[in-house]
Formats: structure tokens, C-alpha cells, sequence
């Protein structure tokens, strides 16, 4: 039994042996050596990922009821990894350029995105909270990971100090739950709150809480204020592997609890996703359209799409959780591909304003193609995948007939067209300034590059490729 329950986790057992295989080897190592670090940790998240696929014939619960092993849970965990996959090589040269190639960098991607793992398949809200609280330690730790950065030690402490309170709130929402139901299992939660004393104003209370921690993790408005800083703050990679995987992971805990363990008050926090959605969409907009520095006109994209994932959320569907799922994968792709160029081109975080794109096809027209590609699916065009997750968003939504929210994604996604045409125009059309050089594309960095500007035009061409295990995944996540 015992090894049934460990089976459960096997990927995420992988990824802590491997952290601690790093920083095992990390003080032992050369330093000509210390890059074989990043290799040990790579190969543990692709063995991590070749373990995902066995999950799939031994699905239920494990643990006493603590984990879940469903559809859901395993597409995004197999999310996770590729996306930790993804990060560690394009920290690869980042890491030896800044004079930060140390072991526990790796390490910490590994521990963040196990707690994370575990946050997904977590059935019990407690452990939903300690596997929170264990991702954001590694986070904590990762955005001041440039310790003699005066930027990057601010980003993080107001990262720690703001994620304290959202903490909090989660927590004393899990209190209250439990006091209410005499449960903190999510799916013996509908249950409990579908009877008459189940809708009691504490219950309602402990929902406003519990959304108001999961929403600062995603950065919905009006939970959204730090957002700017940590990532302007925060090494460019990760910065990147904030802006994917803990979003997806976040949302994926929000889907589970919301559409399964508290189903019965769907007529109240619908209303809730529905304001937050519509000023989310906006407030990352708008201030995205007056940002110079390209870092935080990232941040401010990655409020809106944190929106438009709301809108598809608030469909409270099976179709609104596939387009939740498909975007994730979408979005995931555009934010660690325009990042892992990011941190190529402001060497010393230094070159971070959107003029300093100026000519880059000139110079680099590889990277000019790749990051016009991110673009244009940051924006929805046509033959991206992001025009196919909006269009899925949106179809969520009308056929929820939330008309007014899909006229919104619609009217937002003009909005941000402007700032996102600009770093166009920038790269293609104006000058590059004199003396202006950009350094030759590393292999690994390369192929992140491809795989993810690559990746979004097929999803865009072959949708089916994701669209099909997306669709045997919802049912667990979408009926308790």
C-alpha cells in the first residue's frame, strides 16, 4: 500500500532526488565543472517526464484521500515539467555570464516544481497550503537569487512580505472551512455545502479568502500590485518560470476547489471570477501600454492573460476548462519563450527597455523572428496558438452566455495590440544604435527558443495534438 501511495508521486520523488543529487555534487565539483550541475538537473526533469505517461493506469486516490491521481492533475503536472524542463536550459549560459552558475539554482527550480506537482494533485486543502507555502519558499529564494542586486533583494522581500498576507488569508479561509463542513477534503466539501447549514455566511467567508490567496498567486486584480516589481526584480529566467509555472499550477488548484468542492456556491463566486476577470483584463492592459521597460510590460501582459484564463474559469464548464487547459499550454510556451530572450539580450539585466530591440533583425534576425512570433501570440493573431486559446476563451464563455465577457477578451485583446506592435516595430523597423551588438545564440538557449516559437504555430495548425488530452482530462476536474 505504502508503495502505491509513493507510485502516486513518482515524478515529483524524482525531482527531489535529483535537487538533492545537485546539491550534493555542487561543493564537490570543480568549479570548470560546476555547469555538470545544470545537466544532472535537466536529466531529472526529463526522467520526471518520461514518468508522467505511467501515471495514466493508476488513477484514483492515494495517501488517505491527500492525492489525487486523475486526468486533470497529470496533464498539468506534465505542464510543469516541461516547463522547469524549459527553464533550466535557458538558465544554462545566463547563469555562467552573471557569475551565478551555482548548484542550488537548480535545486530550487527541482523543489518549486515538485511542491508544485503536489499542489496539483493535492485532494485536502492543508496539503494544498504546505505545498504552496514549500514552491513559494523556493520562489522566495530564486527572485533574490542576484544577492548583491539591490532590485533583486527588494523584488523578493515584497514578494515574501505580500505572498505572507495572501498566505494568510488562504490559510484562515481553510480554518473556517473546516469549521463550517468538518472537512477540509475538497470533494466531501460539496457535500457538506449543498445542505442549508452548509451556506452559512462563514462558508461564504472562507470562499472570499481562499480566492483572495489563489488570486495573488495568479495576479488577478485588484491582487495584482506586485507583480511589476518581482519581475522586473527577478533574474530574467526566473522570471520566466514565475510567469508559467506557478500560474498553472495556481489555476489548476482553483479549478479543482471551486468546480468541485465548493460547486454549491457557484452563484456567488461566479460573480466574484466575473469582476476580477473584467478588471484583470484591463488593469494589466493599460498599464502594459505605458511601460518602456520590456521586463514589466511583460508583467503587465501577464495580469490580462491571467484575465482572460478568469473569463474561460468563470464559464464553469467542461468546454471552459478545456480552453483553461489549452491556454495554460498556449501561454506557458509565449512567456517562456519571450523571457529566455529577455535574458539573452539584457545582459547584466541591464538592456531591458524596448528601444534596446532596435534593429535586432539586423543583428540577430533569428531572434527578431522568435520574439515577433511571441508577439503575435500575446496579441491572438491568426496562425498562433494564441488566437486559438482566446477563440477557445471566448467560445467558453458564449456559450455560458457570458456575452459580456467575451466582448471584453475581444475589446482587450484591440487594447493590447499597440504595445505589443511596438517591440514589432522596433525590432524591423528602426535603426539599431551604433556599436550595438548582440551576443551569439547558445545551443541550449537556441532550442528553447525553437521549441517554443516552433510550438505555437503548430498548436495553432495541429490543436488536436493537446486538444485531445485536454478532453480526457476535464470530467474529473468539472464534476465532483
Amino acid at each position: 500500500m505504502v508503495l502505491e501511495d509513493l507510485f502516486s508521486l513518482l515524478p515529483e520523488l524524482a525531482l527531489v532526488a535529483t535537487g538533492v543529487l545537485v546539491m550534493v555534487a555542487d561543493p564537490v565539483l570543480a568549479r570548470p565543472r560546476k555547469p555538470l550541475t545544470g545537466w544532472i538537473a535537466l536529466a531529472g526533469t526529463l526522467v520526471a517526464l518520461g514518468l508522467v505517461p505511467l501515471l495514466w493506469d493508476s488513477q484514483g486516490e492515494s495517501f488517505n484521500r491527500l492525492i489525487i491521481v486523475d486526468g486533470f492533475g497529470i496533464f498539468v503536472r506534465g505542464l510543469l515539467l516541461v516547463i522547469a524542463t524549459l527553464t533550466i536550459l535557458s538558465a544554462f549560459r545566463y547563469l555562467e555570464r552573471e557569475g551565478l552558475l551555482q548548484g542550488e539554482f537548480y535545486a530550487l527550480v527541482l523543489f518549486g516544481t515538485a511542491a508544485l506537482g503536489v499542489m496539483v494533485a493535492a485532494n485536502e486543502l492543508m496539503l494544498v497550503f504546505l505545498a504552496l507555502e514549500t514552491s513559494s519558499l523556493a520562489s522566495y529564494i530564486l527572485i533574490g537569487f542576484r544577492r548583491t542586486e539591490l532590485k533583486s533583494n527588494e523584488a523578493s522581500m515584497k514578494y515574501f512580505l505580500l505572498g505572507s498576507f495572501a498566505t494568510a488569508f488562504f490559510l484562515y479561509g481553510v480554518a473556517l472551512i473546516f469549521g463550517t463542513t468538518g472537512t477540509t477534503v475538497i470533494p466531501d466539501l460539496a457535500a457538506k455545502l449543498a445542505t442549508p447549514d452548509g451556506r452559512a455566511t462563514w462558508a461564504l467567508m472562507a470562499m472570499a479568502m481562499l480566492f483572495v490567496g489563489l488570486a495573488f498567486k495568479v495576479a488577478t486584480a485588484p491582487f495584482q500590485v506586485w507583480t511589476p516589481d518581482v519581475y522586473e526584480g527577478a533574474p530574467t529566467p526566473v522570471t520566466a518560470f514565475l510567469a508559467a509555472a506557478p500560474k498553472a499550477a495556481t489555476f489548476a488548484v482553483f479549478l479543482r476547489v471551486f468546480l468541485i468542492g465548493l460547486e454549491p456556491a457557484q452563484g456567488t463566486w461566479f460573480w466574484i471570477l466575473w469582476g476580477s476577470a473584467a478588471l484583470t483584463m484591463f488593469v494589466g492592459n493599460l498599464g502594459a501600454l505605458v511601460q518602456t521597460n520590456i521586463k514589466r510590460m511583460l508583467a503587465y501582459s501577464s495580469i490580462a492573460h491571467a484575465g482572460y484564463t478568469l473569463v474561460a474559469f468563470a464559464a464553469g464548464s467542461e468546454l471552459g476548462v478545456a480552453a483553461v487547459l489549452f491556454y495554460l499550454v498556449a501561454y506557458a510556451l509565449m512567456k517562456l519563450g519571450a523571457f529566455s530572450l529577455v535574458s539573452h539580450i539584457s545582459a547584466g539585466e541591464t538592456n531591458q527597455s524596448i528601444d534596446d530591440y532596435a534593429g535586432l533583425y539586423a543583428r540577430q534576425p533569428f531572434l527578431a523572428a522568435c520574439m515577433a512570433v511571441f508577439m503575435f501570440s500575446l496579441i491572438g493573431f491568426p496562425l498562433t496558438a494564441g488566437f486559438l486559446g482566446k477563440f477557445y476563451i471566448i467560445e467558453a464563455a458564449l456559450r455560458a452566455r457570458l456575452t459580456w465577457l467575451a466582448v471584453l477578451v475581444v475589446v482587450n485583446s484591440l487594447l493590447s495590440a499597440p504595445y505589443y506592435l511596438r517591440v514589432i516595430k522596433v525590432m524591423y523597423l528602426d535603426k539599431p544604435p551604433e556599436g550595438a551588438a548582440v551576443a551569439p545564440v547558445p545551443a541550449s538557449l537556441a532550442f528553447v527558443l525553437t521549441v517554443t516559437s516552433v510550438g505555437l504555430l503548430l498548436l495553432f495548425v495541429y490543436p488536436d495534438a493537446v486538444r485531445f488530452y485536454v478532453e480526457s482530462s476535464i470530467l474529473s476536474a468539472s464534476r465532483p
